[in-house]
């Protein structure tokens, strides 16, 4: 492993555990992917919820935070991500309550805790850690675009929070069921505060957000698959940047395209709307080919949590036949799920 990647996974995997998850005044599921993603991933890990304004609930118990130090918290987490990823002043009560009971608090937001006046002063007086996650290393290089040994797959999609990360880390247990070495690579908060490792991509500078994915998934057995979380879509207008050099840098040889049901504008900006799956996976095949000329798109991850069973299945089975590619939600396991893994791992089997 690359000693740069070593000395960061080895400072992310410094996080206290269990947490009190927060989700602030968080009214849509979509803004609260890191309390949802460590509810799903992590679960041992989640010793209950406090809000402020109680819109939403991972259906944990709800304490405050002097009762979730009682059960066993260690942090409070910060489960939220707006837009800009900022700090609001409305969450601060509830922050600082959670340093007075005993709380280190942690955060993958873009605004830094220690940046805040009164949550640095009450930390310092009561000893506790403000613990920033979406920090990336220093002296991240410049990407070369070198081919490197290795499998990796890019979970890539139509648009931002619809299923990129619950698809990576899926079909990483999948692979591993079917004794095929392989590693889940976290490139945003919650991923890698459920895997412990990771470089946010978003919080890197822009020049080197190709080489910081070259870093996380460097070369390795022949054999050997890096299943790398996408960030954002090449098709929103505000983090596109991201997902090219994410594209660009990981080099992917596989390609699955995830799509939420339903998604019919880009999310917070209605004036945009969401491309065609088909339009997706041609984009991102042709810019992936700048590095990758044998990029395949293996099938479609498809997110059908608001959509009965028999209805989802009549629509993965309409968007199979049109596109010829599998199409399965990987949030229920099946026949379905089964090919689409079989497809990602056709050239090694």
């Amino acid at each position: 492993m690359n000693e740069m990647t070593g000395r960061a996974i080895e400072a992310l995997l410094d996080v206290p555990s269990p947490y009190l998850i927060f989700l602030g005044d968080a009214t849509e599921t979509a803004f609260a992917k890191t309390a949802y993603g460590l509810r799903d991933w992590a679960p041992d890990r989640c010793v209950g919820e406090c809000s402020i304004t109680g819109a939403i609930t991972l259906g944990l118990p709800i304490l405050t935070p002097e009762a979730a130090v009682a059960a066993g918290a260690k942090a409070m987490v910060i489960g939220v991500a707006n837009i800009g990823g900022v700090i609001r002043n409305s969450w601060l009560p509830m922050l600082i309550a959670g340093l007075e009971a005993g709380l280190d608090i942690v955060s993958g937001m873009h605004g830094r805790l220690g940046e805040e006046p009164v949550l640095r002063a009450t930390a310092e007086r009561l000893g506790r850690r403000l613990i920033d996650v979406r920090t990336p290393p220093r002296q991240l290089p410049v990407a070369t675009g070198r081919k490197r040994t290795g499998k990796r797959l890019l979970t890539v999609g139509t648009d931002c929070a619809l299923g990129k990360k619950y698809t990576a880390l899926s079909l990483t247990n999948a692979f591993r069921a079917r004794n095929v070495e392989a590693d889940f690579r976290a490139t945003g908060q919650t991923g890698i505060l459920i895997a412990g490792s990771g470089i946010p991509i978003d919080a890197v500078v822009a020049d080197f957000i190709a080489g910081a994915a070259e870093l996380l998934s460097p070369d390795n057995a022949a054999d050997h698959w890096d299943v790398v979380e996408g960030q954002g879509s090449l098709f929103h207008p505000s983090y596109a940047g991201v997902s090219l050099g994410l594209l660009h840098g990981s080099q992917p040889d596989v390609i699955v395209m995830c799509h939420a049901i339903g998604r019919e504008q880009i999310m917070g900006l209605e004036d945009y709307r969401t491309p065609s799956i088909g339009e997706a996976i041609e984009l991102n095949l042709a810019l992936a080919r700048r590095v990758n000329p044998a990029v395949r798109c293996a099938g479609i991850a498809l997110n059908t949590s608001h959509v009965p069973p028999e209805r989802a299945h009549e629509i993965e089975s309409e968007i199979a036949i049109g596109l010829g590619l599998p199409v399965a939600d990987p949030m229920r396991p099946g026949l379905r799920f089964d090919a689409l893994v079989d497809a990602c791992l056709a050239d090694i089997a």
